[in-house]
């Protein structure tokens, strides 16, 4: 079934790819508690073969002094509105408050004190925050996206990279969803578009 969605695409002239550029950097899009941690919060998932897919890409990265930024959602619970339509739209993503667990990076994931770290309010990584100004300076033209959830932030992350001018790479053993449908689909739906 696959294999017609992709014909689909083909014969309307979408689908090929871009390719790599010279500079990339490696981008981890909110792999923290709040979405690592099932027994912890109702916005998770099992993203156990992400995270050790991550690491890897992490240690990859380093050796090669390939720039690292890492994103978490949190919201201050004293700002009213603070997430604007996105938190009214899903309710649930207020209790990624600013200071708590849930806006921690799962302890398992290897962020090095150098990484850039941003604290993001909306899907896209780029949207409210330095991420552009960030890769710009480092002279970077490739964004290797990993991370959660593929129909979610790094879909989001993955349009606005483009958009900026930066090539954008997904990893699919880097990414994952609470539903495998909704990230299936969504990972066809960015390869070809």
């Amino acid at each position: 079934m696959a294999e017609d969605k992709r014909s689909i695409y083909k014969r309307s002239g979408l689908g090929h790819r871009i390719g790599y550029g010279k500079r990339p950097a490696l981008l981890v899009v909110d792999m923290q508690i709040g979405f690592t941690a099932p027994e912890k919060s109702p916005l998770a998932g099992n993203l156990d073969p992400q995270v050790a897919a991550i690491n890897k890409l992490i240690a990859a990265a380093r050796k090669k002094n390939v720039p690292i930024a890492f994103t978490v959602v949190g919201y201050d619970p004293d700002v009213p509105g603070d997430g604007g339509l996105w938190a009214e739209k899903a309710p649930t993503l207020l209790e990624l408050k600013l200071g708590s667990d849930l806006v921690r990076l799962d302890p398992r994931i290897r962020r090095a004190p150098e990484d850039l770290l941003l604290v993001k309010k909306y899907a896209s990584a780029f949207l409210g925050t330095p991420l552009s100004t960030y890769l710009v300076t480092r002279g970077v033209d490739t964004l290797i996206v990993t991370g959660c959830t593929t129909s979610g932030c790094v879909r989001a992350s993955v349009v606005d990279a483009l958009s900026h001018g930066f090539r954008p790479i997904i990893p699919h053993e880097a990414v994952g969803d609470r539903a495998p449908e909704r990230h299936d689909a969504n990972l066809l739906d960015i390869d070809s578009r």
